[in-house]
C-alpha cells in the first residue's frame, strides 16, 4: 500500500483558493480618478490593490490566491493606466 501525504493541505488550500476567488468575482472597487493627474491615477490604482488586498487578506497564506491577486493587480493597473492615457488623448 502506498500512503500518499499532503492532500488534506492542498484540499484546504484549493477550498480557500475558491473562496477567494468567489470574493473577487463581481466588482471589486468603483474607482473614479482625473487621467490628467498622475496623482490621482496613481491614487486609483493604490485604491484597487487596497480592495484587493482586502478581498484576499484571509487567504494571504495561500500562494494559489497570492498570484492570481498579483496577476490581477497587474492586469488592473495596465487597464487604469491605458484608460488614463485613452483619456488624455486629443479630441480629433
Amino acid at each position: 500500500m502506498i500512503k500518499i501525504t499532503g492532500l488534506d493541505k492542498l484540499q484546504r488550500e484549493l477550498k480557500d483558493a475558491q473562496r477567494a476567488f468567489q470574493s473577487l468575482d463581481g466588482t471589486i472597487a468603483t474607482l473614479q480618478f482625473d487621467p490628467h493627474d498622475p496623482a490621482s491615477v496613481q491614487g486609483a490604482i493604490r485604491q484597487m490593490e487596497s480592495a484587493i488586498d482586502s478581498k484576499t487578506a484571509p487567504y494571504r497564506n495561500n500562494a494559489m490566491v497570492m498570484q492570481i491577486a498579483g496577476g490581477m493587480k497587474d492586469a488592473y493597473r495596465k487597464a487604469i493606466r491605458e484608460k488614463a492615457q485613452e483619456a488624455r488623448k486629443p479630441v480629433s
